[in-house]
């Protein structure tokens, strides 16, 4: 019987000592910080350039990160955030991924037969990989095993990439080792699709629709809106209007 009651006394003894400790020693929780990570959508994609969600909403919460990082919350969430932390939520550019690159099968060869791992991070490690093009895509699927939306799909030795389902987490931009893959604005219709900075002669030599760094495009932009540097075009997305006029004069078809 007294071994009982000492037993009661203690376990009561040891709940008062953790209640009192859980008061003591507790993290007092910010709550618009556990209000926006609410809101977020838990992907952990790193787009917004921290850690993960956590990381994002702690950073919104001390005001110390821009409302709209979120590429898969999108504007929603980006207005939800604005709304609990009592601030504008500003213009939301939705971006998504892009393929820079249209090395398929028929316009890319191969320089090797590949028979080891089917990954592109695998098959980069043999020679810069099996395609005759040490710059471009892979077509092992690295991206669209990771796509967390399934956005992505390779077809002819090319990953595609579904732009209506692609909500622009960048998990695919980080997991490419050929780098071929970047974050773009939904909105803007054309893009260079070759990152090869060889000269125009040594790229002709490895793909039909490489960049020759021929310059038509540029002198063709009223709007200064696409340079080329080490023999490779790029379009400054905040000038291009759509026109088009640079894929219309692109001879290799490396602007779509």
């Amino acid at each position: 019987m007294y071994g009982i009651i000492l037993v009661a006394v203690i376990a009561i003894i040891a709940g008062l000592l953790l209640s009192w400790a859980s008061i003591q020693f507790a993290v007092p929780v910010d709550e618009k910080q556990a209000a926006v990570r609410e809101v977020l959508p838990g992907a952990n994609c790193g787009a917004c350039g921290f850690s993960g969600c956590d990381g994002y909403a702690a950073a919104l919460a001390a005001g110390t990160a821009e409302i709209g990082l979120c590429s898969p919350g999108g504007p929603d969430v980006a207005e939800e955030c604005a709304t609990i932390l009592g601030k504008a939520a500003g213009e939301m550019v939705r971006k998504v991924a892009l393929v820079q690159c249209n090395g398929t099968c028929s316009n890319a060869g191969q320089k090797l037969i590949y028979d080891g791992v089917d990954t592109c991070q695998a098959v980069s490690l043999m020679f810069a990989g099996d395609s005759t093009c040490a710059y471009g895509c892979l077509g092992h699927g690295d991206c669209a095993a990771v796509c967390p939306e399934k956005a992505i799909l390779v077809h002819d030795g090319l990953a595609m990439i579904d732009q209506d389902k692609c909500v622009g987490c960048g998990i695919c931009v980080k997991t490419c080792p050929k780098h071929v893959i970047a974050l773009v604005p939904f909105e803007k219709k054309h893009h260079v699709l070759c990152v090869n900075t060889d000269k125009g002669a040594e790229a002709m030599k490895v793909c039909k629709t490489s960049c020759i760094g021929c310059m038509k495009c540029v002198k063709t932009c009223e709007h200064d809106a696409i340079h080329v540097t080490n023999f490779n075009a790029s379009i400054d997305y905040d000038k291009c209007t759509n026109c088009g006029a640079c894929a219309e004069v692109c001879p290799k078809h490396a602007i779509c």
